[in-house]
């Protein structure tokens, strides 16, 4: 495993965190009366939009799975309708899975899918950018000892973390508390975010610290 590999790891995924800081400081600058908590649907969107982007650009830019083969630009076509097609059903499926945890069905739907669309830019954007829509290989990666390079690993981190981090937000919820950050869906996308987060910064760092244990099939 190459040492160099794993800084552009780091690199990439600090970009991100850093992406995501900005999320919450410039728009304050932009628009008035801007914050994470008073505005929080227009930071849904904002950081969905701003972290989808960049892990486009790094996945273009890094082309961490890059395969040999070359392709015709109409399958290029075909392959990033099925990616738009499969976040999109990935943001339904979120949408309902929150729903039957106990999200308000009728209430809040705004609220609760752009909730979904984060979720779904923290996992799914993820999985699609680094293996396409190849729900075999999504099964791949997931499964015991899956990963076939770093990046594969990183993805698994960095989508556990998020999902739990989402789950383990929702704890404050029925909280009498009558905190700000209570309103749904603010607790349960903040620790979706920080989970993220957390995951971006822990991948690079437990696989430097595991990388002579860790040894990756090749493909």
């Amino acid at each position: 495993m190459k040492e160099a590999e794993i800084r552009r790891l780091l690199a990439a995924n600090l970009l991100c965190v850093f992406t995501i800081v900005l999320t919450a400081v410039v728009p304050a600058f932009i628009l008035d009366g801007f914050t994470i908590l008073g505005t929080h649907l227009a930071w849904l969107c904002i950081c969905s939009v701003c972290v989808s982007t960049l892990n486009i650009i790094l996945h273009l830019v890094l082309k961490p799975n890059l395969t040999p083969k070359r392709s015709s630009f109409a399958h290029k076509i075909s392959r990033f309708l099925k990616c738009c097609i499969y976040f999109f059903m990935s943001c339904i499926l979120f949408h309902a899975i929150i729903v039957l945890y106990g999200a308000p069905l009728i209430e809040s739907v705004t609220e609760t899918f752009l909730f979904a669309v984060l979720l779904s830019t923290f996992t799914t954007l993820q999985c699609l950018c680094m293996l396409g829509p190849n729900i075999q290989a999504w099964i791949r990666v997931f499964s015991k000892n899956g990963a076939m390079s770093i990046w594969e690993s990183s993805l698994q981190i960095t989508t556990i973390c998020s999902i739990l981090g989402a789950w383990f937000g929702a704890f404050p919820i029925p909280l009498d508390w009558d905190r700000p950050w209570q309103v749904w869906p603010i607790s349960c996308s903040l620790g979706a975010t920080f989970g993220y987060m957390a995951g971006l910064i822990i991948a690079p760092l437990w696989i430097h610290w595991n990388r002579k244990q860790l040894t990756y099939k090749s493909r």
